[in-house]
């Protein structure tokens, strides 16, 4: 299973990015599907996932009411859209699936593909 992630780049701040998450197999429609990001020098952080069952999203505190996380699952794709950026949303931003029977999960331990990551720069 490969994961592609796509969708980063350069974004002032207040503007908008929306991020895709491509599996290479029909999976993501029975996987839970999440978004972690890293900036540098930093952990990777979770930011939001969304439920195999139910389409059941989460958000990390930090993102809650800029970002919102869907899913397609015609398409295999998971969408992160991020509105109102700050520049402390700069990082490489990974997306990552796991066939764990949860509705959600913010450990990045508990995933087991990830996409290559895509870098979205927020300049103030």
């Amino acid at each position: 299973v490969q994961l592609q992630a796509s969708g980063g780049g350069l974004a002032q701040a207040g503007g908008s990015l929306r991020l895709s998450c491509a599996a290479s197999e029909d999976i993501l429609s029975s996987y839970l599907v999440g978004w972690f990001r890293q900036a540098p020098g930093k952990e990777r952080e979770f930011v939001a996932s969304i439920s195999r069952i139910g389409r059941i999203p989460y958000y990390a505190s930090s993102v809650k009411g800029r970002f919102t996380i869907s899913r397609d699952n015609a398409k295999n794709t998971v969408y992160l859209q991020m509105n109102s950026l700050k520049p402390e949303d700069t990082a490489v931003y990974y997306c990552a699936a796991t066939a764990r029977d949860t509705d959600y999960s913010g450990r990045y331990y508990d995933y087991d593909y990830w996409g290559q990551g895509t870098q979205v720069t927020v300049s103030s």
